[in-house]
C-alpha cells in the first residue's frame, strides 16, 4: 500500500506544483490515485495557503478530494505547531465533523507530542480513526505501554534526519520497529529528505506499507525535481517493482 503525502508543511512556493487549494489537493489526489496511491495524507490550509486546523478548511479539503476521487481514503494531519495551543488543537479537531459528515476518515497522531492520548480519544469520539506517528524508540515505547496499539487503523513509523539517527534512515527504523515490537495494527514506513528513497526501497523490500509525496521529498531517486506527487508515486511503484491498488475507503 502507498500513502500519497501531498503536501505536508512545505510553505506556499516551495515547489511549482504544491497542492494547497481545495481544488489543487482534490486534482492532486485524483493524479495520485491514477499513479497507484492507494490513499492520501494532507495538511489542509487557509486562504494563505498556511496550515490550519480549522474545520471548514478540513472539509474543503476532504471534501474537494472526495468530489474528484469518489472512494479515496483522506487522512489529515494533527501536529504540533498549528494550533497556538495544546488546548486550542483539540478545540478545534472536535470542532471537525464526522467522515459521514465531509469530515476526514483517518488522522495522524504524534505520538510524542504532549496530548497525543487525548487527541486520539477526541478523534475516535468523531468516528475518525487514527494513525500513530512514531518518530523514536522512546515515542515507540510509550506507544506500546498504552491501549491504542488494539485502537489505531495503522502505525506510521517515521524516520527523519535530524531527530532519528542513522547513516541512511533505516537503522533508525529498525530500531523503532524493534522497540513496537509484534503489533496487530498496520505498518507503514517511511522517511523524509535525504531519507525518504532509501527507507522507501528497505520498507517495500521488507513487506511494509510506505508513502511518498511532496511532504517527505521534492526530489526523484535520481535527484531531479520531481513534477508533481503523481511523479513520485509512479516513481516509487518502480522503486518496488510492482502494482498498487486503490481501494475504497473502509476501515482497516
Amino acid at each position: 500500500m502507498i500513502q500519497a503525502c501531498l503536501n505536508g508543511s512545505r510553505r506556499p512556493g516551495s515547489h511549482p506544483r504544491l497542492p494547497l487549494a481545495p481544488a489543487d489537493l482534490g486534482a492532486a489526489a485524483l493524479a495520485a490515485a491514477a499513479a497507484g496511491a492507494a490513499m492520501v495524507h494532507v495538511h489542509p490550509r487557509d486562504e494563505r495557503g498556511l496550515e490550519t486546523l480549522d474545520a471548514h478548511a478540513v472539509s474543503a479539503a476532504v471534501g474537494a478530494i472526495r468530489e474528484q476521487a469518489p472512494g479515496l481514503r483522506v487522512s489529515v494531519t494533527t501536529r504540533d505547531g498549528i494550533a497556538e495551543t495544546a488546548r486550542e488543537k483539540l478545540a478545534l479537531i472536535h470542532s471537525w465533523p464526522s467522515p459521514e459528515l465531509g469530515g476526514p476518515d483517518c488522522a495522524s497522531v504524534n505520538w510524542h507530542e504532549d496530548g497525543a492520548s487525548e487527541v486520539a480519544r477526541v478523534l475516535v469520539t468523531k468516528g475518525i480513526r487514527v494513525e500513530a506517528g512514531i518518530w523514536t524508540p522512546q515515542a515507540a515505547t510509550g506507544f506500546v505501554a498504552t491501549h491504542w496499539p488494539w485502537q489505531v487503523e495503522r502505525i506510521l513509523v517515521e524516520a527523519l534526519p535530524g531527530i532519528s539517527r542513522g547513516s541512511n534512515g533505516t537503522w533508525a527504523v529498525e530500531r523503532i520497529l524493534a522497540a513496537l515490537g509484534m503489533l496487530p495494527a498496520q505498518v507503514l514506513v517511511h522517511g523524509e529528505e535525504a531519507w525518504t528513497w532509501p527507507v522507501l526501497r528497505w520498507a517495500r523490500t521488507a513487506g511494509y506499507a510506505t508513502r511518498i509525496g511532496l511532504e517527505d521529498t521534492l526530489v526523484l531517486p535520481d535527484g531531479h525535481e520531481a513534477r508533481d506527487n503523481a511523479e513520485l508515486v509512479e516513481a516509487a511503484r518502480h522503486e518496488a517493482g510492482g502494482e498498487a491498488t486503490w481501494p475504497l475507503r473502509h476501515p482497516i
